[in-house]
């Protein structure tokens, strides 16, 4: 398996001493209170008060300042002071915040991965194992009977919807300016948006090229949100919309007209192995040789960092549980063999976009 340096130094060894594996093995044994503990420090605003108090905080001060019994206060700060949240000064009896607690707290990332995982997943991984085993993701029954969640994202309680479009755009919406500069290098003139979502990326390129022009493909339901989105602001009258459900291997690409580049972003991770052939197969049938298919992702093996590729390969637990039952954050290396397999071949990856993103540029195999 082939991964980047920071990666490989990391995954191809022991580095932990004993005591050190074990108390990461004692983490993943209680890691579901150990997120709740870290999301109500940050929900009752006790780590805001700690990072904004020059010597810390008793107890009793913070039971003054959140309204919280002594009893909730005390259970939290010891379980915060325990997976290192929170430090405490045996002196003065204060607790201060730590190091862990103020990424917890300040990162935005880690605040969108937080919301996600709460709004969206939490109950649903429950049935986790029962979604490897059957191949369906059976812990989204617990917001509704659709066979995947993004025929029923438009139906979610307000909240999960909040977190899940917040989780979403959050990492694609920091790589879009890096993206734009690729994209638009070779001045495309149309652009197909596969899986375009509510259109924020079919803005950001009309905004950026006054000509081009950008068809949005996704579900009849994605696109009618889209066109509340989008109405009214710049560029939106070219921006059209096209109907599709890709799952049926029936429904082709639009051959209306010819597109310059087939863009599709954060949307391949979407679907199983099987599904991804068969899309970049009908997508490979409209290009031509000056035609380029852009796929961003963040692939999980050309992450410089291993906090990032940790992120990664547990949101591929979102996709098994919830949102289909079968597809992945991939490795780069998987995806290159189907767009291969295709009839596509890859001409050039751009690394480091935004949070850890990548686009692969492919053309058709001569």
């Amino acid at each position: 398996m082939k991964l980047f340096p920071a990666l490989e130094k990391a995954y191809t060894k022991e580095h932990k001493r004993a005591g050190e594996a074990q108390e990461m093995a004692y983490f993943i044994a209680f890691g579901p209170i150990v997120f709740q503990v870290g999301r109500l420090m940050i929900k009752f605003g006790i780590l805001d008060m700690l990072r904004d108090s020059e010597k810390g905080m008793t107890q009793e001060e913070i039971c003054q300042k959140t309204g919280l019994s002594q009893y909730a206060v005390k259970v939290l700060l010891e379980g915060s002071l325990c997976i290192g949240l929170v430090i405490n000064d045996k002196d003065s009896d204060r607790f201060s915040l730590s190091k862990t607690g103020f990424f917890l707290l300040t990162d935005p990332a880690i605040r969108a991965n937080i919301d996600f995982n709460h709004d969206v997943n939490y109950e649903g991984w429950f049935r986790l194992e029962e979604a490897l085993k059957e191949g369906r993701p059976a812990g989204l029954e617990h917001f509704g009977n659709w066979p995947t969640i993004y025929e029923g994202l438009s139906q979610l309680p307000e909240q999960v919807q909040k977190s899940w479009f917040g989780f979403d755009h959050f990492y694609s919406d920091h790589s879009f300016d890096q993206a734009l500069k690729i994209v638009f290098d070779g001045k495309p003139k149309t652009l197909l948006d596969v899986g375009g979502n509510t259109g924020r990326w079919a803005l950001r390129c009309v905004d950026y090229n006054d000509d081009v022009k950008v068809t949005i493909m996704d579900l009849p339901q994605q696109l009618e949100m889209m066109r509340k989105f989008t109405n009214g602001k710049k560029g939106y009258e070219r921006i059209n919309g096209y109907g599709i459900n890709l799952l049926d291997i029936s429904q082709q690409f639009p051959t209306d007209k010819h597109y310059d580049i087939i863009w599709m972003s954060q949307f391949l991770d979407c679907f199983g192995e099987d599904e991804i052939l068969s899309i970049v197969s009908r997508a490979a049938k409209i290009m031509d040789n000056n035609s380029r298919l852009c796929i961003m992702e963040t692939f999980w093996d050309r992450q410089n960092y291993p906090a990032a590729a940790f992120a990664l390969t547990m949101t591929s637990l979102y996709f098994t549980a919830l949102a289909n039952g079968n597809s992945k954050m991939y490795h780069s290396d998987d995806m290159e063999r189907i767009v291969k397999k295709a009839g596509l071949e890859v001409e050039h990856i751009h690394d480091g976009l935004g949070h850890g993103h990548s686009i692969m540029i492919c053309k058709r195999n001569k």
